[in-house]
């Protein structure tokens, strides 16, 4: 069965507007910050793939490897129809699912949902060959605005992984499993990969590793304004930070200038001062019992929680409520 034709919500103007009004809210703040999404651009997602693959990224080949023991756990436990993956990407991980469900049987549909209509346009035409039992529909959205287009009926499972919860802040993420609960119906289930609290000596070469790949990444974002709005940065005056934060519990990525200067972006003219630091990304770790509480919080009982041998990534399945 060949993939359904791409469900639409998020239009270029809609991508250009956003990252416009990012960039005015984020380089005017002080302290300037910038929404990692705005990294994965063609390069930037080769480049977030790379990472994926360094000795030091733990947290993929660790979610890898809770799926692996589980998936068949998960496909007999939510009996699902329909699969839904939010910022699916390349959608390698669900595969893992993909072929569980298989093997039980039942699944009908597979609908993954990101904002890159290539990226899209490619994974749901290898699915709809690689599994030509399901009907395959790709919707173009962002998960933190688009829930209320999932489509409805059947028991349904959305899978939320690689730990991409934890780039949302605190009250972001309130408002994202609350939307979440919204768009489900009782006995739905969701799925969520999430990072765990350990030794930030683990955690920070994760996020600056020794062959600069993810200094290389977190520059990208300043290309990427650079080419969709006329700026001037130039990405190699500055430097790549990730700094853990005790206090929070996260790892915030940051770019530091090397040198004062002026960025005309926009119609602003952008000063930083050497050492400045402009904030493009956290990563919060969770312990099991703050995922718990935030699950409930919305409407989620968590059935099952799981983690990789060494204990470095959970993965939690809820049921909504």
């Amino acid at each position: 069965m060949s993939a359904e034709p791409l469900e639409i919500y998020l239009e270029e103007q809609d991508i250009g507007r956003s990252l416009r009004e990012d960039v005015r809210a984020g380089l005017t703040a002080r302290p300037k910050w910038l929404p990692p999404k705005w990294f994965y651009d063609a390069r930037g997602s080769e480049l977030f793939e790379e990472i994926t693959r360094l000795p030091e990224y733990y947290p993929t080949r660790a979610e890898r490897a809770v799926l692996a023991e589980r998936a068949g756990e998960i496909a007999d436990c939510t009996g699902a129809k329909t699969l839904i993956e939010l910022g699916s990407g390349s959608s390698e991980k669900t595969r893992l699912l993909l072929d569980a469900f298989t093997r039980r049987g039942g699944l009908g549909t597979f609908v993954p949902l990101d904002v890159s209509v290539s990226a899209l346009r490619q994974s749901t035409a290898q699915i709809a060959t690689d599994y030509p039992q399901l009907r395959v529909r790709g919707i173009v959205g962002d998960f933190t605005r688009q829930l209320d287009r999932l489509p409805t009926g059947g028991r349904r499972l959305v899978a939320f992984l690689g730990g991409t919860i934890g780039n949302l802040l605190p009250i972001e993420r309130v408002e994202f499993l609350t939307a979440m609960r919204a768009a489900l119906e009782a006995g739905d289930w969701l799925l969520i990969g999430t990072d765990l609290v350990k030794d930030p000596a683990v955690i920070v070469p994760a996020y600056d590793d020794a062959a600069g790949v993810t200094a290389d990444f977190n520059r990208n974002v300043l290309r990427v304004i650079n080419r969709e709005l006329g700026a001037d940065f130039d990405p190699e005056a500055f430097d790549h930070v990730a700094a853990w934060d005790p206090e929070q519990e996260w790892i915030e990525m940051r770019l530091r200038a090397r040198r004062p200067m002026r960025v005309r972006v926009l119609d602003l003219d952008v000063e930083f001062a050497a050492g400045e630091e402009l904030r493009t990304e956290i990563s919060a770790k969770f312990r099991p019992e703050r995922i718990r509480a935030e699950l409930a919080a919305s409407g989620f009982v968590t059935e099952h929680f799981w983690t990789d041998p060494g204990g470095l990534f959970g993965v939690s399945l809820a049921r909504a409520d």
